[in-house]
């Protein structure tokens, strides 16, 4: 897997994080815009990589609070073969300065990937949120990647 798609699937997942937001629906949606700021692949053996990322990113939703700022992390293992597993966490903060964290994956050849939060302070203290997101769109600019996806919660 290249740095630029492991940190596609990141970017892209980002927009999944607005369904830890959503109060009275199980259906979110929202945009993210992300920069990378760090990608690293390494070939571990013929066809056996590893991608270690991290980006920037900021989330807004016009059917949640969740419009936030934070910093997502991973890595993504691939096999000889040829499958891909991506892994992260992320940790936002929103302008009234609550924040949660949260763990994602990505199985290979899954369309989907799933979610749990892992932490949370103000309006997100306490919360056990999970669910699914999948990507919906993913565009290239130079090092700009902008992406979004629709995901639910339980």
């Amino acid at each position: 897997m290249t740095t630029l798609k492991a940190v596609q699937w990141n970017t892209a997942f980002l927009g999944c994080l607005l369904a830890g937001s959503c109060w009275a629906a199980d259906n979110c949606s929202g945009r993210v815009n992300g920069v990378a700021l760090y990608g690293d692949t390494i070939e571990v053996g013929k066809g056996h990589t590893m991608t270690v990322f991290e980006s920037n990113n900021i989330t807004t939703s016009d059917n949640s609070p969740n419009n936030a700022a934070g910093k997502c992390g991973g890595y993504a293992i691939t096999t000889p073969d040829g499958k891909t597993r991506v892994v992260g966490v992320c940790a936002r903060k929103t302008k009234d300065g609550d924040s949660w964290s949260d763990e994602w994956v990505l199985e290979p050849g899954a369309e989907r990937g799933t979610w749990k939060q892992v932490g949370g302070t103000g309006v997100f203290a306490g919360k056990k949120w999970s669910g699914w997101w999948q990507p919906v769109s993913m565009t290239e600019r130079s090092s700009w990647v902008t992406g979004a996806a629709t995901a639910t919660r339980s």
